[in-house]
């Protein structure tokens, strides 16, 4: 959380001498934590601007689930699900960022107003890359052992933080080769997507390896299984106090991007990480 880095985008630049909250709004039936949520776009639109008025820096909206075991859907049934609430959102004020691998589904995004492409499978299609570089948007590039059927059936590493440390660094200059600049990318280390509990939490610890690569690093601990698997909360939606502490932690380790359910719970959880990491009010 260095004074004076940013995070550019399409549009806008995004300070990080705070680190930025990014809301979730999950436009799918399936979703672990609130799929079903929404039966019409409007709905998804409105639960948007109150995360907004929450305190949400960002916004990601997905249109495909990628919880563990998830099936994929069609690019027409995501781009059915996600365009109409980007539409919506879109003069909200605060950038919006698409959760997709498709380029049909991104291209799409970005020509109604993404400003940010969420990739979680770093441009397994490098479509992805080029569409990215070509609308000068924001990359978000995520690490997953796998695919959502199958990352976690028996997830394994060599060394946790250094393979993904080593594969975010691949892709991030994949992207770049494929003209996408270097401010405008973020990585993920994809906490729960092809993970054990320990790996969770060492990716976690070491937030501040990934971070040497230079680009912001996010964070999305919020309401997953391995919060479960401490706690013992079954309801996800439950889980947003254990989510909390993660964020402090996150702060506290140098992340700069949280992607997090319960807004304005983060929001006090990073205002207190802040004043004890800085020694001031934040």
């Amino acid at each position: 959380m260095s004074p004076g880095r940013h995070w550019r985008l399409r549009t806008k630049l995004m300070s990080l001498e705070r680190p930025l909250v990014m809301g979730v709004v999950n436009v799918t039936p399936d979703s672990f934590s609130d799929g079903g949520m929404f039966t019409t776009s409007h709905e998804a639109v409105v639960y948007g601007r109150r995360l907004i008025e929450e305190g949400a820096d960002l916004l990601d909206l997905g249109g495909e689930s990628t919880r563990p075991g998830a099936e994929p859907v069609t690019a027409a049934t995501e781009v059915g699900r996600v365009i109409p609430v980007l539409e919506g959102l879109v003069e909200s004020g605060v950038p919006l960022s698409v959760d997709t691998s498709k380029p049909e589904v991104a291209r799409l995004a970005l020509a109604s107003g993404a400003e940010i492409i969420n990739d979680i499978t770093a441009g397994s299609d490098p479509t992805i890359f080029e569409l990215v570089a070509g609308a000068r948007a924001g990359l978000i590039l995520m690490h997953m052992q796998g695919n959502p059927m199958t990352m976690q059936n028996d997830p394994r590493y060599e060394d946790v933080v250094g393979d993904i440390k080593s594969f975010l660094a691949d892709r991030s200059l994949a992207a770049q080769h494929a003209g996408v600049l270097p401010d405008r990318i973020a990585i993920d280390p994809g906490i729960g997507f092809g993970k054990t509990l320990e790996h969770n939490v060492e990716l976690i610890r070491e937030i501040g390896s990934l971070r040497s690569l230079g680009f912001p690093v996010l964070i999305g601990a919020s309401r997953k299984k391995f919060l479960r698997t401490i706690t013992g909360v079954e309801n996800p939606a439950s889980r947003d106090l254990a989510s909390a502490v993660v964020a402090a932690l996150a702060v506290e380790r140098g992340a700069d991007i949280l992607r997090v359910h319960n807004v304005s719970a983060c929001r006090e959880a990073v205002a207190v990480a802040l004043a004890i990491v800085r020694g001031s009010g934040g």
